[in-house]
């Protein structure tokens, strides 16, 4: 299989290029990064292009491309509440082109969009499941479920296999941001550990290799039919637990504090249920706390 990953030098982008690279599938990247930042090693071209670009239809005509994922555009909430202009060009103007240029310059290749939980707000039940309704708090959960739609729109209009993954709160070493990143640095760097909110705000916290797997079996198993499906472990831990976690991982003698506030478009409470991409023999393999102590490590190294 040929399979072109949008957004390759990102976080998410490079575990799945690799997952795909060690399967022995060959692997084309676009990114708007210069080479030198690309992970190279795991592909067979890379594009250094800034999408939406209108060569993107020569490069699946080139390598016969078969299976599309998406990972390119803006991961953060802040960012989007600030610049939704910005976040709605990246999002769902974006899916919208790449889609409409797969109708277009190859027609049979799947695709298989990365969602987020942001799409479901604050749940009134736990864990969630894929039909449970839908409350974004924030431009960038709105324009996730936007793009979800226009998968939607190309599978059932165009007949188009399509998929999305509504991925929980992704974390492993290179993700430089967000709030596991957060806690070590400020350990490490300043020893002392103050967040935002109250620490019983709680999280679904699933390890990029076990994403790219999911991908994985997503392209390989699923009907492919404009379908969503939950990307976590199943396992709720608050952000409290998971600074102590952390601190202990780190073996330093520190006590997190919080400062109460909520920032706005901020979910306080997460669980997934995955029973439907278990249905299809998706398996988490890293327990947070086995991936933690991997993280950490490679914070030191960085820090």
């Amino acid at each position: 299989m040929r399979v072109l990953v949008t957004g390759v030098a990102g976080f998410l982008g490079r575990y799945i290029a690799r997952s795909f690279a060690e399967q022995g599938y060959e692997v084309v990247g676009i990114d708007s990064s210069s080479p030198e930042n690309a992970p190279l090693a795991n592909l067979s071209s890379y594009y250094p292009l800034r999408l939406p670009d209108s060569y993107l239809g020569e490069i699946l005509k080139q390598h016969q491309i078969q299976l599309c994922i998406h990972s390119a555009g803006r991961a953060s909430v802040n960012f989007s509440v600030d610049n939704p202009a910005s976040d709605f060009s990246a999002g769902p103007l974006l899916t919208f082109d790449i889609l409409n240029t797969l109708r277009v310059s190859a027609p049979e290749c799947r695709f298989i969009f990365l969602s987020s939980a942001a799409i479901y707000g604050n749940p009134t039940t736990r864990p969630i499941r894929e039909d449970h309704p839908i409350a974004p708090l924030s431009p960038y959960g709105f324009h996730k479920l936007q793009s979800e739609l226009i998968c939607q729109e190309f599978n059932k209009v165009y007949g188009m296999r399509t998929a999305s993954l509504r991925i929980f709160s992704a974390y492993g070493p290179g993700l430089r941001r967000q709030v596991i990143w957060d806690i070590c640095q400020k350990a490490l760097t300043k020893h002392v550990v103050t967040l935002q909110g109250t620490g019983q705000e709680s999280r679904d916290f699933i390890h990029a290799t076990d994403i790219a797997k999911a991908v994985t079996v997503v392209a390989k198993f699923t009907p492919m039919e404009g379908e969503v499906y939950n990307v976590a472990s199943g396992r709720e831990t608050t952000i409290a637990e998971l600074a102590n976690m952390i601190l202990a991982a780190l073996g330093l003698n520190l006590t997190p504090q919080f400062d109460g506030v909520v920032p706005p478009g901020t979910p306080l409470n997460w669980q997934a249920n995955i029973t439907r991409l278990e249905a299809y023999g998706f398996t988490p393999t890293i327990p947070l706390e086995d991936g933690l102590k991997t993280f950490v490590e490679w914070c030191k190294r960085e820090l």
